[in-house]
């Protein structure tokens, strides 16, 4: 999996904490960003209550413990990593390997939320604490990726395109 980041200042984050009262699915749906159960629901995640599976696969790629309630849920400000980590992990027959695939973050090195002390920065280091194979996780940044293409005469044509729009 590849997950692409030119001036965001955050990976995508779980959407359940931001629900608000004007959302149609607010009452069963909202969660407060703990894992816990919530709202009476049975599921310490809102969206495994609804039939994600996401937590039936993390206990395999991550050191959490889906049994365990925790004040700051994992996957709050990291859902995007998490999820892209399963869809790299994950057979299409739902058996799972670490060898199947990996993450590969690539970032514009001079976004300042790619920068220590940055929130992208942050997201990547907590996942790759996080992993049980911390090999499925990996980054580069555009710069380094352009400059190879450059060295080899990789696609001429996409070099120059990049370095108009964004300076690479």
């Amino acid at each position: 999996a590849i997950e692409c980041k030119f001036t965001e200042r955050e990976v995508g984050r779980c959407s359940r904490p931001r629900l608000t009262k004007k959302d149609s699915n607010f009452e069963q749906q909202y969660c407060d960003g703990s894992y816990t159960r919530q709202r009476g629901r049975k599921e310490r995640c809102a969206l495994s209550e609804t039939g994600v599976k996401y937590w039936e696969f993390i206990p395999n790629f991550f050191h959490w413990d889906k049994d365990k309630d925790a004040n700051a849920c994992p996957l709050r400000y990291n859902y995007q990593l998490v999820r892209n980590i399963l869809a790299a992990g994950v057979k299409d027959d739902r058996s799972i390997s670490p060898n199947n695939g990996q993450l590969i973050l690539i970032y514009d090195r001079r976004n300042p939320a790619c920068q220590k002390g940055g929130k992208i920065f942050k997201s990547y280091n907590e996942i790759k604490k996080a992993l049980i194979f911390p090999q499925m996780l990996r980054k580069i940044t555009w710069q380094n990726i352009i400059g190879l293409m450059r060295e080899e005469n990789v696609l001429p044509w996409l070099s120059r395109e990049l370095n108009q729009k964004y300076g690479f």
